[in-house]
């Protein structure tokens, strides 16, 4: 009897104090990628990844994030295509809940470009750069050259969706964004 309880205290023990837990596995799907820029999507929250031309270490990927309210993912791809049409003479700045990211337009090779920066916590401090991306990089990036951005308009399909996130993703790793709020400055 003296074992049976001893065993049952163990694995009682065990039990409520145990450190790992396991989670639920929800995965990205890739919009689309070129080089080290891509678009991925987890749920309604698009997420774009790039390499940190700013840093010292080339291995640094960061990233921000935002939900598709009112179509927030094709309206960016709209307003980028904009610059490359009229390349504008200063930074569009947008603003997300955490970042504030720019398009930096710039003609390399008499080719307009297209350069992500972006203020990490909207702290001025702290600054990621992505690498300059040309109009057909944009389209390859958004989904178009592989029909994926077909997926914009497609609702999340996880039973829990709050419009209520504010945090962004600075480190590559997604986490809950929120709406995207564009300006002109």
């Amino acid at each position: 009897m003296r074992k049976i309880i001893l065993l049952l205290t163990c694995m009682f023990g065990i039990s409520v104090f145990s450190q790992i837990k396991v989670l639920k596995n929800e995965s990205l799907v890739e919009i689309g990628k070129d080089n080290s820029v891509g678009l991925y999507k987890k749920e309604d929250k698009y997420t774009i990844n790039y390499q940190d031309l700013n840093t010292s270490n080339l291995n640094t990927i960061r990233a921000f994030s935002f939900q598709n309210l009112n179509g927030d993912v094709a309206g960016l791809y709209k307003l980028i295509l904009e610059g490359f049409v009229s390349i504008p003479d200063e930074n569009v700045i947008l603003e997300l809940p955490n970042d504030i990211i720019e398009l930096h337009y710039e003609r390399n090779y008499g080719q307009p470009t297209v350069q992500f920066i972006q203020y990490i916590n909207k702290n001025r401090k702290y600054v990621g750069k992505s690498q300059f991306l040309t109009q057909k990089q944009v389209e390859k990036v958004f989904g178009r050259t592989n029909g994926k951005y077909a997926m914009y308009d497609k609702p999340a399909t996880s039973s829990h969706t709050s419009g209520k996130g504010a945090n962004t993703a600075s480190n590559g790793t997604p986490a809950s964004g929120g709406g995207s709020k564009k300006s002109r400055k």
